[in-house]
């Protein structure tokens, strides 16, 4: 049975408190220190998991660094111990603390955090995906897709329709009991989107460049990221007035909707764009999913993320290897008597039809 997402603190009861924490489906427990410059981020971006009340943490996060006594060198990119690392193109140090990190810095630490919550969830026997995820009449359903292949689009598609309930447009975790956790954050609405959440630019005043530059814009601002992050407060600016997107809740995107929390997962569905006419769906067999999670969600995610996970295996705070091994597992078990599909959209689509011809594919695999 699908269960519907219930968290016990709001966003402004945790300002309050001298920390901010969150519990991620009962296996991850994090926490931020309210006025670190990071707070406000951190706390938008997990807000589905926000919580009260606990007493261990597997991640803390705050802007104090403490020294690295005895550190070594690698050349001028990192000052590093067997319990810690400083990165010194990003300010940000990592430090082992128990079966834990402590992360800290005074930049926005979001996509410092990721990497950790990725690794720490494989550990607990939850992997991290880059998909858009559902539930329709009690199974789960991901939709691992690249960014601007449609999810977002397909989303309010099959919001659309009886028995569906919304999981997540973007993250999620598989269990290796082959459960589908979703996560809820913000959904990013772009210009291409009008025509499809039109209740969403309603009486907005803030200005969206037009559909036809959005991409140049898009590597405009990917570029600039890692500047911009350096300085909270114009992230924040800029995230705010950022022409590129509107910074919507799910609740505001689906007002009528469930949001569900978990749901077995029934079908795992690749979305690819292509240079072609039409669709073309190829059942695959499991092996080849969890290469395509696994690869998918790391290339996905920042290059600053990536430079977490390097640093930290260059240093020795990890076993790069195996942390790949151990998400890799858990998919390989999540996926176990999953139907698996790859279906190839052609790239030409607008996303308002290509989200059409996925939904088509989704019901007609579902339904079949």
């Amino acid at each position: 049975m699908t269960s519907v997402l219930q968290r016990p603190a709001s966003a402004r009861t945790a300002r309050r408190q001298a920390w901010v924490q969150f519990d991620v489906h009962d296996r991850l427990r994090m926490r931020v220190a309210s006025k670190a410059p990071t707070a406000s981020l951190l706390t938008e971006m997990f807000a589905p998991f926000l919580a009260e009340g606990l007493e261990e943490f597997d991640v803390t996060v705050t802007a104090t660094d403490e020294d690295l006594v005895g550190a070594s060198y690698a050349e001028h990119d990192y000052r590093y111990t067997e319990g810690g690392i400083f990165m010194e193109a990003s300010r940000v140090q990592v430090r082992a603390e128990g079966a834990g990190y402590r992360v800290s810095g005074t930049r926005e630490l979001l996509t410092t955090v990721l990497p950790l919550v990725d690794l720490l969830m494989a550990r607990r026997g939850a992997a991290m995906i880059h998909a858009a995820t559902f539930s329709y009449k009690g199974r789960g359903v991901a939709l691992p897709a690249w960014g601007g292949t449609g999810k977002t689009s397909t989303m309010a598609k099959m919001m659309r329709l009886d028995g569906v309930d919304f999981m997540g447009d973007d993250w999620a975790f598989a269990t290796r009991e082959g459960t589908l956790l979703g996560y809820a954050k913000p959904m990013f609405i772009k210009p291409h989107h009008r025509a499809i959440y039109p209740h969403l630019f309603e009486g907005r005043q803030k200005p969206l460049v037009p559909s036809s530059i959005s991409a140049p814009v898009a590597k405009l601002t990917t570029l600039v990221h890692p500047l911009v992050t350096q300085y909270p407060t114009l992230a924040r600016i800029s995230r705010r007035w950022s022409p590129e997107y509107l910074t919507v809740r799910p609740r505001e995107a689906f007002p009528s909707a469930v949001i569900a929390e978990r749901a077995p997962l029934g079908l795992a569905m690749f979305v690819d764009r292509f240079d072609g006419t039409d669709c073309i769906l190829e059942e695959r067999d499991r092996d080849w999913m969890v290469s395509r999670l696994v690869g998918n969600f790391h290339s996905e995610v920042t290059r600053h993320s990536q430079e977490v996970l390097t640093a930290m295996a260059a240093t020795g705070l990890i076993a790069l290897e195996r942390f790949f091994g151990d998400k890799a597992e858990v998919l390989r078990e999540a996926l176990a008597g999953v139907p698996v599909y790859l279906l190839r959209v052609p790239r030409p689509w607008s996303a308002d039809i290509a989200s059409d011809r996925i939904v088509e594919h989704v019901l007609g695999v579902l339904e079949g």
